[in-house]
């Protein structure tokens, strides 16, 4: 089978969707040929699948600011917007393949709509609600509708589409831990340091969730020694003279580096903000699958109705904080020392049940 990729990124970007979507692809490189489309000017990696790269203009340029960055913005999706379908219907309709499989991320997955004709089977991957991933109503309606598979971050996104767009079959298809990424349980020596481990940028919508995080810490410092590793994380003025130690270590796409990383780690905090609850209620978060094989402990911190705190409740696999209150987080860090180990057992039972890596692919790949 050959199959086409259709992105509003590259494949070998750092967020969530192209890891995804290198993992489904792993092993399979050679059958991929990725179409992305960039809107800015940030070099872009390569890697083992074949890539072409469409540039939509005008590009964002970080000197950018206010008014200039929303003409350019403008620009982009409305005047010239055309131009850029073209080209993008252009370049796959020269390419023999099986399958077209679009990322319904942002207004560029309407080349495949009404004008669009194509031998290929259609598959539809949602990432993220279309509120929240730039798109419209109206572009996740006709891709739901015309597509031969509809794939979906999680369960709580499928029906949601449902309701929609209509009663169309859709495939949960997620990230997924390969077996051997599931590591050894061991339990939280609360007498050596304890290592409390987070990847990724911390969006200005997280930084209240962060700093309540940071004062539950700073305040159980009199009582434990913590070290809290950030990796890829900007620096956070209000982690400046805490008790605990903080490392920042910068971004990387090592993945036997990262999963060093999460071993060493006795508590792996997983944010989910509490504001935009079409981001939410619907996606679940690579990082949260990623952590689950770790050897620590998943600390969920964020809404009560989430789909990734529903699930990991669900399953037992994490200790919960639903509030922004310190006191709250402090119980949950107490609660996670002590009974850790139980919910790292619980969260490995959780990738064999969904998340593992290899029965997600075969999954995927069947025609």
């Amino acid at each position: 089978m050959k199959l086409i990729s259709f992105q509003q990124y590259s494949l070998y970007d750092t967020g969530g969707g192209s890891r995804i979507l290198r993992r489904l692809y792993l092993n399979r490189e050679k059958q991929v040929i990725s179409i992305g489309v960039k809107q800015n000017n940030s070099k872009t990696s390569v890697g083992d699948i074949t890539e072409e790269i469409i540039t939509a203009s005008p590009v964002h340029k970080k000197w950018m600011r206010s008014f200039i960055r929303d003409i350019a913005t403008w620009c982009r999706e409305s005047l010239l917007l055309n131009n850029c379908l073209n080209k993008i219907r252009k370049k796959i309709k020269g390419i023999d393949a099986d399958v077209l499989h679009i990322v319904d991320h942002g207004k560029y997955s309407m080349a495949f709509l009404s004008s669009f004709n194509s031998n290929h089977k259609i598959w539809v991957s949602y990432h993220d609600h279309f509120l929240t991933a730039g798109g419209t109503h109206a572009i996740s309606e006709k891709l739901w509708n015309i597509a031969d598979r509809r794939l979906v971050i999680s369960n709580e996104m499928g029906l949601e589409y449902q309701r929609l767009f209509g009663p169309r079959a859709f495939e949960v298809i997620t990230d997924g831990v390969a077996a051997s990424e599931v590591s050894i349980v061991r339990d939280i020596n609360d007498n050596d340091i304890i290592n409390v481990y987070f990847a990724g940028l911390l969006h200005i919508s997280y930084l209240p969730l962060f700093n309540v995080f940071s004062e539950a810490l700073n305040d159980l410092s009199d009582q434990y020694k913590f070290k809290l590793t950030l990796r890829g994380t900007q620096d956070v003025d209000f982690l400046n003279n805490k008790k605990f130690t903080v490392e920042y270590l910068p971004v990387t796409m090592d993945s036997a580096l990262l999963k060093k990383e999460l071993d060493e780690a006795d508590i792996l905090y997983l944010p989910i903000k509490f504001t935009v609850p079409e981001f939410y209620k619907y996606s679940l978060s690579t990082k949260m699958v990623g952590y689950l094989g770790g050897s620590g402990s998943i600390l969920y911190h964020g809404p009560f109705d989430s789909a990734a705190g529903n699930l990991l409740k669900e399953n037992g696999a994490a200790v919960s904080c639903t509030t922004l209150e310190k006191d709250d987080m402090i119980e949950s860090i107490k609660e996670l020392i002590v009974n850790g180990k139980e919910k790292s057992v619980n969260a490995k039972a959780l990738i064999e049940k969904m998340f593992l890596l290899n029965d997600i692919q075969q999954k995927f790949w069947q025609l």
